[in-house]
């Protein structure tokens, strides 16, 4: 059984940024073109091939809820199951992935999961390409790599790989001496179950504030870098702003 996560709890801070209260959107549904065109459907879509889609939410929960229901059941032949985050303004993105993760190991027989943040546009030619790979996998794009928003990925001189990220959107250093230094492309597989629950297990007992890149590190830490491929994405975009999503929009509608 294969499995996708989408996170989408966020209280989408940036996109909502000069807009009174009655105007504020939940990033993930929002449309100005038709309610099939959302970044959240889009990436339901690229995740046919899979047999539940799990979808973690918080702000605007009923919206959200609503829109799956109407919309996205209807998009495809997957399980839609749409959980919840109670503390989607308390604690950090961790804690979205983390209550995906224990839901998606509730299902007997899974054999992969696939984690895609809600926010992100990608070509369906990339997203295959994870999709196919019979390994654990991390993403990169091809953006330049500013302190203040891309979060890193490096290998290290031993072949490891790490991630860096300032949630405050400053500076950031490495420490590492390091072989190749990449921009994620926000979209994971993992195939080593074993080792997602003892990420799960670890997550609960320590560090409950975490974002989900302290899952993910943890994941990769405990297999071996001869079980993952990195794949890039020819085509990524990260809709923080209003702006963002118009220039998405623009081409989706190129592409027909």
């Amino acid at each position: 059984m294969k499995i996708a996560i989408i996170t989408a709890a966020g209280i989408s801070s940036r996109f909502n940024e000069g807009y009174p209260e009655e105007e504020k959107k939940l990033k993930v549904i929002y449309h100005e073109a038709g309610s099939k065109e959302t970044l959240l459907l889009h990436l339901v879509k690229n995740c046919s091939a899979f047999d539940e889609v799990i979808i973690v939410g918080g702000y605007r929960y009923e919206e959200l809820k609503e829109y799956a229901e109407k919309e996205i059941m209807e998009a495809t032949d997957s399980k839609i199951t749409v959980l919840y985050n109670p503390h989607f303004s308390d604690l950090a993105s961790g804690y979205s992935l983390y209550l995906g993760l224990c839901e998606a190991l509730k299902r007997d027989g899974v054999t992969e999961i696939l984690f895609v943040e809600g926010d992100l546009d990608i070509d369906k030619k990339s997203f295959d390409k994870v999709i196919k790979a019979k390994t654990s996998v991390l993403t990169y794009n091809h953006t330049p790599i500013y302190s203040n928003k891309a979060v890193v990925l490096y290998r290290t001189e031993e072949g490891r790989y790490h991630y860096i990220f300032n949630s405050s959107h400053g500076i950031l250093k490495i420490d590492d001496a390091f072989t190749c230094i990449l921009n994620s492309g926000q979209l994971w597989k993992f195939t080593d179950i074993e080792a997602v629950k003892k990420v799960c297990d670890d997550f609960f007992y320590t560090e409950k504030n975490g974002t989900n890149l302290l899952l993910i590190q943890n994941y990769i830490d405990q297999i071996q870098t001869e079980q993952i491929d990195v794949i890039e994405l020819n085509q990524w975009t990260n809709c923080n702003t209003r702006e963002d999503f118009h220039n998405i929009k623009e081409g989706w509608e190129a592409k027909r």
